[in-house]
């Protein structure tokens, strides 16, 4: 539901706020499809019409993309999945959260997958917010999540929220439950399944679920420039600040990491600072915005910091 997010996320859905000139989603995909998928299963409850605007032809870049409507209650992180099972059929597939923006080295991932034959591989980062995963680093084993069996450990790793699953896993599933993965991750550790994790430093990596992320990660992109993604050369040529279609008064003052997107406008005499301004949007002659979010189609006016609108 995007609550942290909101108000942007009455207008889209998480995965399709705009990061840069592009919606979040896309990197996942453009990510996705260096390392040689080909096919997306997406699963929506929050403003579903939202993705068929912005993918009617439920494509992107050639590959097709199948949605998944949760309703009319969400089905959790596990749920989720088994909603899809028809649509993944009997292949391995890999999850990704809607909500991250990263260029982790998927390729070292699915190796680890594969050479130790797990039926579940972790995305894990050393360093983060949320260090709930304990890994043994000689078998590559995950052995405790947030110290809930008893280990006395309460992590040491950040699961990225990208992991690699084998077919297999369907059947630790209930289908139509409402249930996290988390629980069934601990079952697998119980019963000596294979779950494991790889440790993933290199590259970037942000959560974009509260506005602070989201503002941190653009900054974050631009010092980066051209160093980002690095996976691929369709998503870097999108960290453009400026969108050509965006009309930007020469006498309008812009500082420090500003976006302004296609078909909004920026009037005479309007300041902005550190600010993502969506498509369509428009800021007054007069304005004073600081480190503000204004989304498509909001006309704004006057001295704000730190808001959203």
């Amino acid at each position: 539901m995007g609550e942290r997010l909101r108000p942007l996320t009455d207008q889209l859905p998480k995965p399709l706020i705009p990061v840069f000139q592009k919606p979040l989603i896309t990197y996942a995909f453009d990510h996705l499809m260096a390392l040689g998928v080909k096919e997306f299963v997406v699963n929506t409850h929050h403003i579903p019409e939202a993705y068929q605007k912005q993918f009617p032809d439920q494509i992107y870049r050639g590959a097709p993309i199948h949605f998944r409507n949760e309703s009319p209650v969400r089905l959790e992180t596990a749920g989720g999945i088994a909603n899809v099972q028809d649509l993944i059929g009997n292949e391995p597939f890999i999850v990704y959260n809607g909500d991250i923006l990263t260029d982790l080295p998927l390729e070292r991932l699915l190796h680890e997958h594969r050479t130790r034959g797990n039926l579940v591989t972790l995305g894990l980062r050393s360093e983060g917010p949320a260090q709930h995963i304990s890994l043994n680093a000689q078998t590559g084993l995950i052995t405790d999540i947030r110290g809930k069996l008893g280990t006395g450990s309460d992590g040491q790793f950040l699961f990225t929220g990208i992991y690699v699953v084998e077919p297999e896993f369907f059947k630790w599933l209930t289908p139509g439950k409402v249930e996290s993965v988390i629980p069934i991750f601990l079952e697998l550790i119980r019963s000596g399944q294979r779950l494991g994790g790889v440790v993933l430093d290199e590259g970037q990596w942000w959560d974009l679920g509260s506005r602070a992320s989201y503002l941190d990660a653009h900054a974050g992109l631009h010092e980066l420039d051209s160093r980002f993604p690095s996976y691929a050369a369709e998503s870097a040529r999108h960290l453009t600040s400026i969108d050509p279609l965006a009309e930007v008064s020469a006498a309008a003052h812009l500082r420090g990491v500003n976006v302004v997107g296609a078909g909004s406008v920026i009037e005479a005499g309007a300041e902005l600072r550190d600010c993502i301004i969506w498509p369509g949007a428009r800021v007054e002659s007069g304005a004073r915005l600081r480190r503000c979010i204004v989304r498509s189609g909001i006309r704004v006016t006057g001295a704000h910091n730190e808001a959203d609108f």
